[in-house]
């Protein structure tokens, strides 16, 4: 996928892979899974970062997953904009099992007819136009839009919920996707405390910290307010949105150039090892500076 000034991934795909990218891509299938066979769940995580450069993984009660960064960061915006609205996890849940069938969390440009964007709206359906589904916060919103008008979704099985919603040819699909997709809500909402990591090389240029306050208020409605060179604080009003905002930094580093951030005397710094994968410690009390338990830092290459 071609890539932004500073590295990140674009958000959108023009046109479905090639022959050729499929032919390789099940050629590396066949290789991953040999590996699983010799080393082990540790071996294929280690070779997969090998192979695609970089990843994101999220861990929640005993369960871990892998995410490519672009599909991280489109699940960030897709929760986030579920604690915007005050929404549970469980609709953030529906939706990212949505998204993952219907795009596998990708903002394409192509799709069965005038299908378009993490969701496959359809213009011709009344979604909106080809440019407004394109942007996954406006997309994301016409779902939750349909999704609260379900009555009874929160006690609905994840597909039952999905189709109404979708109303596929194949509404039974969404179900496959329910264990990754619950478990990345429960993180990127906050719920699962320091459930998210990736592993990402340098960004090519340096983060804006206009672009970032703007995104962290179109994604959650927060304010922030820059605090150094390059260096955001955003303050939240409970310990579970901070660590949603926290989380949603990490996810969405790809796209900020985001190197560093911490609450809760936690710390996640960007690099492409392991340690980069979870959260470190930065001490047993707090200083100068030093974001606390309701509030986010966020530093900027």
């Amino acid at each position: 996928m071609p890539r932004t000034a500073r590295g990140a991934l674009t958000l959108a795909e023009t046109a479905p892979r090639s022959r050729r990218q499929r032919r390789i891509g099940g050629l590396l299938t066949v290789v991953l899974v040999g590996v699983v066979g010799t080393a082990g769940y540790v071996g294929i995580r280690h070779l997969t970062r090998l192979v695609s450069g970089e990843s994101c993984r999220v861990t929640a009660a005993d369960q871990t997953f892998e995410w490519a960064p672009d599909q991280a960061s489109n699940a960030a915006a897709i929760t986030a904009i579920a604690v915007k609205r005050g929404l549970p996890p469980r609709a953030a849940t529906i939706a990212i099992a949505t998204a993952m069938q219907e795009s596998k969390v990708r903002n394409v440009r192509f799709g069965d007819r005038d299908s378009l964007g993490l969701f496959q709206q359809r213009p011709s359906q009344g979604w909106g136009s080809a440019e407004q589904i394109l942007d996954p916060e406006y997309s994301t919103n016409k779902f939750y839009d349909a999704l609260v008008k379900v009555e009874g979704y929160t006690d609905m099985d994840i597909a039952e919920a999905a189709q109404e919603v979708q109303r596929s040819a194949a509404g039974e699909a969404y179900a496959q996707h329910e264990a990754q997709a619950r478990v990345t809500a429960s993180v990127l909402s906050g719920q699962t405390p320091g459930g998210i990591g990736c592993a990402l090389g340098d960004p090519e240029g340096p983060g804006d910290a206009d672009e970032l306050l703007a995104l962290v208020e179109k994604d959650f409605g927060l304010t922030g307010v820059v605090t150094g060179e390059r260096q955001v604080l955003v303050s939240t009003d409970s310990d579970d949105a901070a660590w949603a905002v926290a989380s949603w930094a990490v996810a969405r580093a790809v796209d900020t150039g985001a190197v560093e951030v911490r609450t809760d005397l936690s710390r996640w710094e960007r690099s492409m090892d392991e340690a980069s994968l979870g959260w470190q410690s930065v001490g047993t009390g707090s200083s100068a500076g030093e974001p606390d338990a309701r509030s986010v830092l966020i530093r900027l290459a």
